[in-house]
């Protein structure tokens, strides 16, 4: 009997033993943070995609550098103002006894990437205190194993063309207990649905109705492409984290988080573009040991990655509702 790889209870990057997600927001300024993180300190891999990333601490995470393992990452929105929300989580997680120890200080180690939220309805008149350093100590803070979608942590202020971005997340669990989720906050260039229609680039990728239930498209012609009139150039950006229980070398977890990205292209049409910052981080919480030669378990990881997702960047948008001007998905 053919075995299939199903969602987890929750259906949320939390079903990966060990995560846990932090949101705060800032309903005023209309941005937010994300904060992933893990029980303990975390083998972690980067990869980049986009043209116009905003990264903090990514070369660290290099496998021919010193740095082995991460103690959160965080997504934020704010752009530049958003990699503020990394120091503040750094804060928070020294007063949580994490990070390494140096003679008297505990050093967190905390990659982020943020996206460009600073061009929606919020009052972005902060003078010389912008919110994100609060909102990363607030949300590894309040860090736990459930959180809604859409409108929430760094996908509170985020756009996807001419509808609403937001915070998505998905989980998938192997027959032999193979965990791996993802979670997305969802600002592209490009569109998530396909033009002219209700349906989802990643409708085929659906698990149980999770959004919509919408089906496949009947197309009257070519497959559109153009960058949706809607779209704010230049003010955009998909960035998220997937995670597996497995245990992963930095090289493995840099190809899983490589692999990951074929999610966004199921997703997102167009994606990866010069005006998009594009990144993906992946997590080994070390939990499980493969059960299989390394080379075919780390494909499968990322197989299982990519589709997370997929589904992640439809269930943001999907759960994403109408917020400054802008429309959700079920308006």
């Amino acid at each position: 009997m053919k075995c299939m790889n199903k969602p987890g209870t929750k259906n949320l990057i939390t079903d990966v033993d060990g995560i846990k997600i932090g949101n705060a927001e800032d309903e005023d300024v209309m941005t937010g943070v994300t904060a992933i993180v893990p029980d303990n300190a975390a083998v972690a891999g980067v990869d980049v995609r986009g043209g116009g990333p905003g990264t903090r601490e990514t070369e660290a995470l290099n496998p021919d550098c010193l740095v082995e393992r991460v103690d959160a990452v965080v997504l934020s929105g704010g752009s530049v103002y958003g990699l503020e929300a990394a120091a503040g989580a750094v804060m928070a997680l020294a007063k949580l006894g994490r990070g390494f120890q140096m003679k008297v200080i505990r050093v967190p180690i905390v990659p982020s990437a943020v996206l460009f939220d600073l061009g929606n309805a919020g009052n972005k008149e902060w003078g010389d205190m912008p919110p994100y350093r609060r909102l990363g100590m607030a949300a590894v803070e309040t860090a736990g194993d459930d959180f809604a979608l859409g409108n929430i942590g760094a996908g509170y202020g985020a756009a996807a063309g001419r509808i609403k971005g937001g915070l998505g997340s998905a989980s998938l669990i192997s027959a032999d207990g193979v965990q791996v989720g993802a979670v997305f906050a969802v600002n592209p260039v490009g569109s998530v649905v396909i033009p002219g229609t209700r349906h989802f680039w990643a409708w085929s990728f659906e698990q149980d109705g999770e959004y919509g239930g919408f089906g496949p498209p009947e197309f009257q012609g070519d497959m559109p492409l153009d960058i949706p009139a809607e779209s704010r150039l230049a003010e955009n950006t998909t960035i998220g984290v997937v995670a597996t229980n497995v245990t992963l070398t930095k090289s493995e977890a840099k190809r899983i988080a490589i692999m990951a990205h074929d999610g966004l292209a199921r997703a997102i049409r167009p994606v990866h573009t010069p005006f998009d910052g594009d990144s993906i981080f992946a997590i080994s919480t070390e939990k499980k040991e493969l059960s299989e030669p390394r080379p075919f378990g780390v494909a499968k990881i990322g197989a299982m990655a990519a589709d997370c997702v997929a589904r992640s960047v439809a269930r943001a948008v999907y759960n994403a509702r109408s917020l400054g001007g802008v429309p959700g998905f079920m308006s």
